[in-house]
């Protein structure tokens, strides 16, 4: 169960149990039922969260209950058989500096309308690939959705062009499954449907979603249920049924403690909602690192998927993609990296973190402080690891909740309801002149001047959550309904292009 089916399209919720429970999941989400993958089975995972309905992309919980057992660890689906492409050019070194690794700049999570199947773009969509890829080392927007490869998410194919790199994960803490894995470097590679995609696989493989917090289950029982249901509740039928799709009920609730079957029809937010085999706690990440005999098990998983990475030409590993918590990041990199600083043994030279503010308010209730914070403690890990190139901070967003300390977001509980909001999103107020714009530009500004002590950059990675209320957000998305880009959009081009100038400018 910790590990997410191939085509699961893992919607994580930046950061806060937010998306572990109502929201998408920032922190992850898995593909939904439905997906076009063939073989795909159902598997718990981590959904809704922020990333909410976003997860739905193919997995399911392939998760057998029984009450013998109860969860069959997650199956992941078999990958259709790879096709002779033509591999293309290997990603180019491109001008980076000697040390610090590649910048890759802005990328996207979410849907991206207006590419066809060849990789032909629609007008405003090429103007904003082109408005974000110039703030990489490779000229080229970069793309990820909680899985190993584009898939079909909500009933809609994600399709890219060749101006993309694509960033595959590891959604759960399982080794990843070797034939699933494709060829860093590969241009045309088969994507989950076994249809070529003319973008590139990039050469960095992303560690595991959110596995710092708890998280919850999708769906009607978003905010109810924190954790699957033990032998003793299945036994005694004490188990109810989370359905991803379904609307929450004021009705419906987990049982006492708490506890649903997740595996079945719905999907959690991230990798901390799930038992690890071998690990005594029933949701051992979030505690991990105070129990030796458990971290021994998930570091022997990690090196495998690391070997599976390097045998497949990849460069670089993040740490897991953390909500919260960069001490956790931090405590993963001594871990890994106690025998050499490199893919070879496992260790990750890429920090990776989620970050989302509240209510529309990322002054008040202190949303830039905390990035900052975050940025901050970022650049402490460069310094105390100086073989750690950077941060890939691949979620950003708003959510649609009102209390950052609470451990559930609970959507329209704040002082601006999204559903009370003519266009979903943040309405003009002081913090917010131009809504959520202002907001993504003076996060562009904080990511700028974020450097360690010895001038290192240290963001290298940033992705918007390009989500429509997902996962407990608010309309996020970088593109209108008719596919013109949205004021979000326009905020998105001029910050990439403001961090790209700056690099330029080192």
């Amino acid at each position: 169960q910790d590990d997410i089916a191939p085509s699961a399209e893992v919607a994580s919720v930046g950061g806060v149990v937010v998306r572990t429970m109502a929201a998408h999941s920032a922190h992850v989400g898995l593909p939904d039922a439905g997906s076009e993958e063939e073989g795909m089975v159902p598997q718990p995972v981590a959904a809704e969260g922020r990333g909410g309905g976003l997860l739905s992309a193919v997995a399911k919980v392939a998760v057998a209950v029984s009450a013998g057992a109860a969860f069959a660890g997650a199956i992941h689906a078999l990958a259709p058989e790879r096709s002779q492409l033509s591999t293309g050019a290997l990603i180019g070194e491109a001008a980076v500096s000697a040390g610090e690794g590649p910048t890759y700049g802005c990328g996207l999570v979410g849907h991206l309308p207006g590419i066809t199947s060849d990789g032909s773009v629609a007008p405003d969509t090429q103007r904003l690939i082109d408005g974000i890829r110039h703030s990489s080392s490779f000229d080229k927007a970069w793309y990820w959705n909680w899985n190993l490869a584009p898939q079909v998410a909500e009933g809609r194919a994600q399709r890219l062009s060749k101006d993309f790199l694509f960033m595959p994960e590891q959604w759960g803490v399982a080794p990843v499954q070797e034939d699933l894995v494709r060829p860093a470097g590969q241009a045309g590679f088969p994507d989950s449907s076994g249809a070529p995609s003319p973008a590139t696989m990039a050469d960095i493989f992303l560690g595991y979603n959110e596995p710092d917090i708890r998280g919850g289950c999708m769906g009607d029982l978003f905010g109810e249920c924190l954790e699957p249901c033990d032998r003793e509740a299945i036994e005694k039928d004490d188990c109810p049924i989370a359905k991803l799709h379904a609307k929450r009920h004021p009705y419906k609730k987990a049982n006492k403690k708490g506890q649903c079957n997740c595996w079945k029809e719905s999907q959690a937010t991230g990798a901390g909602f799930w038992p690890v085999e071998g690990c005594a706690s029933p949701q051992p990440l979030p505690t991990l690192f105070k129990d030796e005999a458990c971290v021994d098990v998930v570091m022997k998983n990690w090196r495998q998927t690391a070997a599976v990475a390097m045998s497949k030409g990849y460069k670089y590993l993040s740490t897991p993609l953390v909500a919260t918590s960069l001490d956790y990041a931090r405590s993963f990199l001594k871990a890994a990296c106690g025998t050499c600083q490199d893919i070879s043994c496992g260790c990750p030279v890429y920090i990776a973190f989620h970050f989302y503010a509240y209510d529309c308010q990322p002054e008040a209730l202190k949303g830039y402080a905390i990035f900052q914070k975050r940025l901050k403690a970022a650049a402490a890990i460069m310094e105390e690891f100086p073989f750690v190139k950077g941060t890939v901070i691949n979620e950003v967003g708003m959510l649609n909740c009102g209390d950052p300390s609470s451990a559930v977001c609970v959507p329209d509980s704040g002082e601006y309801p999204a559903s009370e909001q003519e266009d979903g999103g943040c309405p003009s107020t002081d913090e917010l002149p131009k809504g959520l714009a202002t907001f993504v530009e003076r996060l562009f500004d904080l990511v700028i001047a974020a450097k360690t002590s010895d001038g290192r950059p240290v963001v290298k990675a940033f992705a918007w959550f390009n989500e429509n209320r997902d996962g407990g957000t608010y309309d996020l998305r970088l593109f209108n309904d008719d596919g013109e880009v949205s004021e979000i959009g326009e905020a998105y081009i001029k910050g990439c292009s403001k961090w790209g100038r700056a690099q330029q400018h080192r």
